[in-house]
């Protein structure tokens, strides 16, 4: 019975965290741009906000089965509190990098923070193998879903707002404190979690590192093609993408949020489709024929002339381009031994967060001239299919 209501919990601080992401995502690099910040400061300070998070969130979840699980998801929640009120209450630039630094505040409307690495790991430990990878990908669903309303919401709200004659600031302002708001709703569903979700004492008293041992270079490989395609993404976080539009188009903030609305709800389709795929192909082939066509159209989004092909060009993209979440979720999962699942998830994740985090400065720097706007795009989608091609050849021959 508590294991069924743990699960429910979980998907429900999954759809609420999600949300907010989804919604801040939209204008956070447009409210910086009101606040006052240049470009490549708001680049640096997104490469800040990842940092912050990747030394966070390795410590949480390296001692998360040591601590309690549920101590560190509600952590990460103060967390978010902390960052959206912070980023809403001043515009003061060594504040706002503070807050970045030390809080938790999603730039792309994906997880950043403990928590996927935890619940991860909890689901894991509730549901049989064979089940997996369906599992993840319902869970990365209802995410997608969340994060597309989210910004469709986001973008909505703020431009009834300004329609209203509400400054452009101030309404992006409400949106960082609905973010903060996100954050005290998931300290209250995180309270109602049992002590199932806590990690089974372990009577293994081999040595480990950061929580692994016989699965420590398994991870470690994994952890190292994660970063790189993460550094790749972090080169079009959707805050930037939603800013290239701007830029590039003139998009309003309301057509924003229908964009990355529609983007999100086919990335949440494509993550539920993975499960069957990978059933049929295997979670490693599944991983990379679906990912490589996906950033080659990345690549085409700039080539666009207009703003209707650029859009349906993202879209199409978006139908396949999330298959690879759930089986890389689930592969993680079953090549390291049960004991190592909450350290595997934390370790690989942050070496994402790492990964990402040094990219979006790149991006800040380089749209500055406004020239070279589409260079993101390219840089994003080349570095993915290197990726794509060295995790087949490393990883196609080894245990699902």
């Amino acid at each position: 019975m508590s294991s069924s209501k743990d699960t429910l919990l979980l998907f429900s601080t999954r759809i609420a965290r999600l949300f907010a992401y989804g919604s801040v995502s939209v204008i956070l690099v447009l409210y910086l741009t009101q606040v006052g910040l240049s470009e490549a400061q708001i680049g640096l300070l997104l490469t800040f906000t990842l940092v912050g998070d990747t030394a966070i969130s390795l410590w949480l979840t390296t001692n998360a089965d040591r601590v309690g699980r549920k101590k560190m998801l509600i952590v990460g929640a103060g967390l978010m509190i902390f960052a959206g009120i912070l980023f809403g209450l001043t515009n003061n630039i060594v504040l706002l990098f503070i807050a970045a630094t030390i809080g938790v505040i999603s730039p792309s409307g994906s997880e950043v923070g403990p928590f996927l690495s935890i619940e991860q790991a909890a689901l894991s430990q509730s549901i049989p193998n064979e089940k997996r990878t369906g599992v993840f990908a319902w869970y990365n669903l209802v995410g997608f879903f969340a994060t597309a309303l989210g910004s469709l919401i986001s973008g909505g709200l703020t431009q009834t707002l300004q329609s209203s004659g509400m400054p452009p600031l101030e309404s992006y302002r409400i949106i960082v404190f609905i973010y903060a708001g996100v954050g005290a709703l998931l300290i209250a569903l995180f309270t109602f979690l049992s002590s199932a979700v806590e990690a089974v004492p372990s009577t293994n008293n081999v040595k480990t590192t950061l929580g692994l041992h016989q699965s420590r270079n398994i991870v470690f490989k994994l952890s190292a093609l994660f970063a790189l395609d993460s550094f790749a993404g972090g080169f079009i976080v959707q805050s930037m993408m939603a800013y290239w539009f701007f830029v590039r188009f003139n998009v309003s903030p309301a057509l924003l949020g229908g964009i990355f609305f529609g983007a999100n709800i086919l990335s949440g389709i494509s993550s539920l489709a993975a499960a069957r795929i990978a059933a049929r192909f295997g979670l490693i082939n599944t991983m990379v024929w679906t990912h490589i066509p996906s950033n080659i159209l990345l690549i085409f989004v700039p080539l666009m002339p207009n703003l209707p092909l650029a859009i349906f060009v993202l879209l199409i993209r978006h139908t396949i381009s999330q298959m690879d979440v759930p089986t890389r979720q689930s592969y993680t999962m079953a090549v390291v031994s049960p004991d190592e699942r909450s350290a595997a998830a934390g370790v690989t994740g942050v070496a994402r967060t790492i990964g990402a985090a040094v990219s979006p400065m790149i991006t800040g720097l380089i749209i500055t001239n406004p020239t070279l706007l589409g260079v993101p795009f390219f840089l994003a989608g080349g570095l993915k299919i290197v990726y794509d091609l060295s995790l087949y050849f490393q990883f196609r021959s080894l245990k699902e």
